[in-house]
């Protein structure tokens, strides 16, 4: 076994993007400058000549939707006006304190938190590791007790994720605590790359991107590479990736970056000062930011992927995840704290905390864009009193522009065609979450489902309102094609709108059609996996004979061994060794559960034995702390951690 094992490149390849040049900079600015001056020019002439009073009922919310989302671009424009406010210090080397590192759990699997406790445990500096297990379970306290970290549960489990992480605050002694969700794995440099911005005694908190290492989820677009040989899967696009990467970071310079819940460090005597984590919302983290901006207190984000977690399996969890950060978003606004006329706040991070929190509101302008085409078919009338050269040239214009200027902001995270159908996917959400803040119950904090939850693979339902809003749309077509054969008693008295607006609508088809087909996809079926599994090319020795290992997970292992037929104990189980180089060797008792003959040899799919969480725990240190995860961060000789001006 000494050829170099080929680890999954999610886990081994650095991620943290090189600093903008100026040119670049100045030139996206330039773009989306030139899209808002055009947009203004654009909806003035809208406004003052081509509105069509006697539909108004058309013309004033089709204005609206346009202002909308020119007033969205310049929002988007002044966050992302700067995504290099803040330079990283150098790695730390030396605890400037006290140092705990907080998993809360209530329900995860064995599976999920192994890993999770594994790599913080490994972590350096020297720190604790505690275990907050809301759910008391006997299994997770025995796993806290093999892998050598505190345990600690409580009976009152009032306040959910925050009241679990005060709980702890008044049973640790330390200066800072770095806070990980249970699935929530930390690369080796996570506690390094970010002790040193409190060298500045006012920063609260220092965030980290959230990133996942489940490429096959909902939220994830794959393509292989080599496909056409059986090449390994390459994530090309994820959800998140928009808010994580770029506008996050972004927010450095208006020293409003938020914290996230997780991936996080944070200075105990600023979570002290505002009363602990805010328990009055589900989206404690952001609410408890505003806290510590009102005070005084400084936020940084800094944009290196140190630590990945389970991103959502399937529409269903994607939904429940969107619906309660929704819901937690209104109820920041419904509350005291509301970011927008609470004092103490700076002009800039009210701006900046509007562009997050107003965002979900968005989901409505998408409903109206669905809703008008079928609109315009079905009554005849006209929301627009133009010709049409002039109306679709200056139209043209300003949306390539806008959309040029989106793009470049976005910095290539945000492909359209992807991000358009993942509007639609959460659209009902969105729009439920939204409605909280005008008189429905926002409802308690909702666990996200990980890892391991049914034994089938049942697809997911349809959200009525993409279903209705399909159906409007066919039943709008069809009566478009009855009029134009003279079928209906309607007569269409301006033809080029109308055209317009069925070509509007068979795009709007198209793309929901996408969501709708991505919904139900059974590659996005329920999770039947406990782990996830990694493809992998790695030698091993499988009771001593030579094989390769082609994907594994914490639970089990697929290998080839290099043999037309291979000679097993027929009596079950058959027990087999597994050891494996991934840069340090790892030992693990397997059971054979399956055997097939391929053109590489035998195929065996292993299960790993139960009651192995030290080894188990050595391989996810194998996979997670890889060696070729550099010590190093980008720019690291700038010590300047402060943002511009």
């Amino acid at each position: 076994m000494t050829a170099a094992p080929r680890l999954p490149e999610i886990l081994t390849s650095p991620d943290h993007p090189e600093p903008e040049s100026r040119s670049a900079q100045w030139r996206i600015r330039a773009i989306a400058v030139a899209a808002l001056v055009m947009s203004v020019v654009y909806l003035t002439w809208r406004a003052v000549f081509t509105l069509n009073l006697d539909a108004w009922w058309l013309s004033i919310p089709q204005l609206l939707l346009e202002v909308h989302a020119a007033v969205g671009l310049a929002l988007f424009t002044f966050s992302l006006w700067d995504v290099d406010a803040v330079r990283p210090p150098a790695p730390c080397r030396t605890a400037p304190g006290r140092i705990a590192v907080l998993i809360p759990t209530y329900n995860e699997s064995v599976e999920v938190l192994l890993p999770t406790v594994a790599a913080a445990a490994a972590l350096e500096p020297a720190h604790d590791t505690w275990v907050l297990d809301d759910g008391n379970r006997p299994e997770i306290r025995r796993l806290a007790e093999r892998l050598g970290v505190r345990y600690l549960t409580r009976t009152d489990r009032s306040g959910a994720k925050a009241g679990n992480v005060n709980h702890a605050l008044g049973v640790i002694d330390a200066d800072f605590v770095a806070i990980l969700d249970a699935d929530h794995v930390a690369g080796r440099n996570f506690l390094r790359h970010t002790l040193g911005y409190f060298s500045d005694p006012e920063v609260a908190f220092v965030q980290t991107p959230q990133d996942f290492y489940n490429i096959d989820s909902f939220e994830h677009e794959t393509r292989r590479r080599g496909w056409w040989r059986g090449g390994a899967a390459q994530h090309v696009f994820s959800e998140q990736a928009l808010f994580y990467r770029v506008l996050q970071p972004g927010k450095n310079r208006w020293r409003a970056a938020f914290w996230c819940g997780t991936g996080a460090v944070v200075r105990v005597t600023a979570l002290r000062q505002v009363g602990g984590v805010a328990t009055e919302t589900v989206t404690e983290d952001i609410h408890t930011t505003i806290r510590m901006h009102k005070r005084g207190w400084r936020s940084v984000y800094h944009n290196e992927v140190l630590s990945r977690g389970l991103a959502a399996a399937d529409a269903g969890q994607y939904q429940i995840q969107r619906l309660r950060w929704g819901k937690g978003a209104m109820q920041v606004l419904a509350s005291r704290d509301n970011p927008l006329f609470t004092p103490g706040l700076r002009p800039t991070q009210r701006l900046a905390y509007a562009s997050t929190l107003l965002g979900w509101f968005d989901a409505w302008r998408s409903l109206g864009y669905l809703l008008l085409p079928p609109a315009v078919l079905l009554t005849g009338a006209s929301p627009i009193l133009a010709d049409h050269i002039t109306f679709i040239g200056l139209f043209a214009a300003t949306f390539l522009l806008q959309r040029a200027a989106l793009a470049r902001l976005a910095r290539g995270r945000a492909p359209h065609m992807l991000s358009t159908v993942f509007e639609f996917v959460r659209m009902s959400a969105n729009i439920g979450a939204t409605l909280t803040l005008f008189g429905r119950r926002a409802g308690g904090f909702v666990v996200t489902p990980k890892g391991r939850i049914g034994d089938d693979r049942r697809r997911q339902p349809i959200p009525v309102l993409l279903s209705s809003t399909t159906a409007v749309a066919v039943l709008a077509s069809l009566w478009f094609g009855a009029t134009l054969l003279g079928l209906t008693p309607m007569h269409y008295g301006v033809p080029w709108v109308v055209y317009g607006a069925f070509g509007w609508l068979v795009f709007n088809v198209v793309l929901v059609g996408l969501a709708m087909a991505r919904i139900r996809s059974e590659r996005f079926a329920g999770e039947r996996r406990a782990s996830v599994r990694f493809e992998l090319d790695a030698a091993a020795l499988l009771d001593g004979r030579p094989c390769s290992v082609r994907d594994l997970s914490l639970t089990g292992a697929r290998v080839v061994v290099p043999a037309p037929e291979l000679h097993l104990t027929n009596a079950p189980p058959d027990v087999q060794t597994l050891v494996v180089d991934l840069g340090r060797p790892v030992k693990l008792e397997v059971e054979v559960r399956s055997r097939r003959t391929g053109p590489e040899g035998t195929v065996l799919g292993l299960e790993f034995r139960p009651g192995q969480d030290a080894e188990r725990a050595g391989l996810a240190l194998a996979l997670f702390h890889s060696e070729t995860d550099p010590d190093r961060v980008p720019v690291a000789d700038v010590p300047s951690a402060a943002p511009a001006a």
